[in-house]
């Protein structure tokens, strides 16, 4: 009765409770005295009539931080040894595989090597360009910058972007090495060995070097040239020390007007040779080549015949007097080697030199022992000769050098002893300007 009357004293309190809850609910949050968070729930309790006579309260302390820490300690032990274990095993095997990827070199060491190696590459001589196998440049040397005339930072660019025309990518494309290659870069003569680079038998790249041989082929040229001209002063003066000896046997004879005929006729000859050359060949060391090739002609027996028709009034682009020397030279005498190995009387050259607006061609026949079909697929080949001497196989080999050079094209016909016919044309326009790595 004392519980009941209690609960009679604090009715409002159950009547507000009603009023604000209808019925049942769950509270949590309710302040509880002892600041520790806890889950509290009240619940009325109804008589018969459905009148309150009564609450119950339920209540749990939530356990803190610490608490759940404390509980879950061996778990969360548990969970951090294997998390440490595998942690340090990972890092164990990345380490492992970064420092296989870099070849065993320590960070310090990989620097070092790297400053070593540009500064080699920068103190080159040669050009040097390297690509990736996504054509990405690698390395372009400041010798390939200043020779290509490339400006700014170009690695990282696609080689193709860089130079327009580059041979470079054929490395990969056909996996396989070029060597001693000559490359014509407008007036630039590279000497270019390209090479695949492998790490571990795989292809990673390629690389290509080569030399600026510019300098190097004029001199030679030079030297090919003023060869050219102490020959043909020695047959020249040969041929006059002849001419003076037939001149002086005649008037040791008393055929003085024999001698002058003779004098006259010479003469004659020769001023309308070089009067003709004079006129249509407008290069003195091109026209002083031609007649001394006449002259060693007639030294030789050899009738050499300059069509009446040539003329030169310039060079064809990137071409110049060292290189027409050289070309003609070469072919010429490649004609008096194939008429001295032949039996015949009437032994001939002719040669002939022709341009218009569009082209300029140069023309040498003979008639000697000419070539079979093997002889002729091999002629430009660089060693290759029919000649059993030293020093052979270059002449045909280095005209087809500058024929490529001047953009032109070589065409022969021969025979086995019906002679050879070399045509060289070259184009009169300028050349679109090509690169190479």
């Amino acid at each position: 009765m004392e519980d009941y009357a209690a609960l009679r004293r604090n009715r409002s309190f159950f009547l507000d409770y009603r009023k604000l809850d209808h019925g049942r609910r769950d509270y949590s949050d309710y302040g509880n005295p002892t600041g520790t968070t806890a889950l509290r729930a009240y619940v009325p309790i109804m008589d018969d009539q459905h009148q309150q006579v009564g609450v119950v309260l339920v209540g749990r302390v939530m356990p803190d931080v610490w608490g759940i820490l404390y509980t879950e300690r061996n778990n969360i032990a548990l969970t951090f040894f294997f998390s440490l274990l595998f942690g340090v095993w990972g890092s164990y095997q990345l380490a492992r595989h970064m420092k296989k990827q870099m070849l065993d070199l320590e960070p310090d060491e990989i620097a070092r090597i790297l400053v070593e190696r540009t500064a080699t590459f920068h103190a080159m001589h040669e050009g040097v360009i390297a690509i990736d196998n996504r054509e990405r440049i690698t390395i372009f040397n400041d010798r390939a910058k200043q020779i290509f005339g490339i400006e700014g930072e170009v690695l990282g660019k696609y080689i193709r972007s860089v130079l327009h025309d580059t041979r470079l990518p054929e490395v990969l494309e056909l996996r396989q090495n070029f060597t001693n290659t000559e490359i014509h870069v407008g007036n630039t003569l590279l000497w270019s060995n390209r090479f695949l680079i492998k790490v571990e038998e795989k292809i990673v790249g390629a690389i290509a070097i080569f030399q600026d041989r510019t300098e190097v082929a004029r001199m030679a040229e030079e030297l090919t040239g003023v060869k050219e001209f102490v020959g043909a002063l020695r047959v020249q003066n040969h041929e006059h020390m002849n001419h003076l000896h037939t001149i002086a046997g005649l008037l040791q004879l008393h055929q003085h007007e024999k001698a002058l005929a003779y004098l006259f006729e010479v003469n004659e000859q020769q001023e309308e040779l070089t009067s003709f050359l004079t006129t249509r060949i407008m290069d003195e060391n091109l026209s002083g080549l031609l007649i001394g090739k006449v002259s060693r002609g007639r030294e030789l027996g050899i009738r050499v015949v300059i069509d009446r028709r040539s003329h030169l009034e310039r060079f064809p682009p990137y071409m110049d007097h060292h290189n027409f020397v050289l070309i003609l030279g070469n072919l010429i005498e490649n004609a008096f080697d194939s008429l001295e190995r032949i039996e015949r009387e009437d032994k001939e050259i002719m040669i002939s030199i022709e341009q218009d607006e569009e082209i300029c061609s140069i023309l040498v026949e003979d008639n000697g022992i000419g070539m079979d079909e093997e002889t002729r697929l091999h002629m430009l080949e660089r060693g290759f000769s029919t000649k059993e001497r030293v020093h052979r196989g270059l002449g045909l080999h280095l005209v087809h050098q500058l024929v490529n050079k001047g953009g032109g094209e070589l065409v022969c016909h021969s025979a086995r002893g019906e002679g050879a016919s070399f045509l060289i044309t070259f184009p009169m326009g300028e050349m679109e300007s090509h690169g190479e790595g």
